[in-house]
């Protein structure tokens, strides 16, 4: 996947790649619920980083953010599991674990920064 710098991007990016990994699942009952919680999380990691920038003061700005790397998390954990379960995909959800773990690791530097 290609990073570009602005960080609005990158999440965008990393919600379609999500939607896309899931198409390729095998349509299980677990793969199915799985895929619709990794939808829901990797969409808010990017929809509350949106919302971070239109902030209504540093709270927000710091509520924001915190909310967008908990999603982040909880992307990690939908992945990881998805990943466990699916090795014929695994170089994709690969992928997609080690761009979630980067995109947390820049929200918690935001969020150490913007603390200050």
């Amino acid at each position: 996947m290609n990073k570009p710098y602005n960080l609005e991007e990158r999440t965008f990016l990393f919600a379609k790649e999500c939607r896309i990994y899931i198409r390729l699942l095998a349509k299980t009952t677990s793969n199915i619920e799985d895929g619709k919680q990794l939808v829901r999380s990797s969409g808010s990691v990017g929809a509350n980083y949106i919302e971070a920038n239109e902030k209504l003061g540093d709270k927000d700005l710091l509520f924001r953010l915190k909310i967008s790397r908990k999603e982040a998390k909880e992307s990690k954990f939908w992945l990881r599991l998805l990943h466990e379960l699916n090795p014929d995909q695994a170089i994709f959800s690969e992928s997609l674990l080690f761009e979630i773990e980067e995109l947390r690791k820049i929200l918690s530097a935001i969020i150490t920064k913007a603390s200050k």
